[in-house]
């Protein structure tokens, strides 16, 4: 279950909270003792891509913790003032240096016990040249037999992966929605 209880100082005044139902409301939310602000706790968008070139798919080594060393697909969290599409892109160029272009929405994963919503575009890249940023060891096109499953640092880029070869296979992408447990 998802940490709760976690605001404990109001962010207009500074002063303590409590966590109650506010009138009106259905649920437990963090009530400043003083002004009476209502603060709401709510997922953390994740946006990120599958790039592919050819038959080859794109994978970055993270330079950072969490899962420092292993791989992912490029992705972070989204920023405020940015569509998802634009966050995924983003992340894209700032993890791997690669281009790309989006083609549709292939994954959107729920992780309700970390407060997270994880969404991954297929896209084509544009070419091959890369240039990793700081958060980045290192980006490497690999084919399917040769992805480094048992170094794939979250459980929600291994389920993208494995949607995306056995869509491939069968020669049709759609979307998948699912949950992390």
């Amino acid at each position: 279950m998802f940490a709760t209880h976690r605001i404990q100082h109001c962010r207009v005044c500074g002063s303590p909270t409590l966590y109650r139902v506010p009138e009106g409301d259905n649920r437990e939310r963090a009530v400043c003792t003083a002004c009476g602000e209502v603060h709401y706790e709510n997922p953390l968008n994740v946006v990120g891509t599958l790039p592919v070139w050819g038959e080859q798919v794109l994978l970055c080594r993270r330079a950072i913790e969490p899962r420092h060393g292993l791989w992912t697909l490029p992705a972070g969290f989204m920023e405020l003032g940015e569509t998802v599409e634009q966050g995924a892109l983003r992340e894209t160029v700032e993890e791997a240096g690669a281009r790309i272009e989006l083609e549709g929405l292939f994954t959107l994963l729920n992780v309700v016990r970390v407060g997270q919503v994880h969404f991954f575009y297929r896209a084509r890249m544009l070419d091959t040249s890369l240039d990793p940023g700081p958060e980045t060891l290192e980006a490497r096109l690999f084919r399917e037999d040769e992805v480094p499953w048992d170094e794939i640092a979250f459980r929600t880029v291994r389920e993208t992966l494995k949607h995306y070869f056995a869509d491939r296979r069968s020669g049709q992408f759609r979307l998948h929605i699912g949950d992390i447990g």
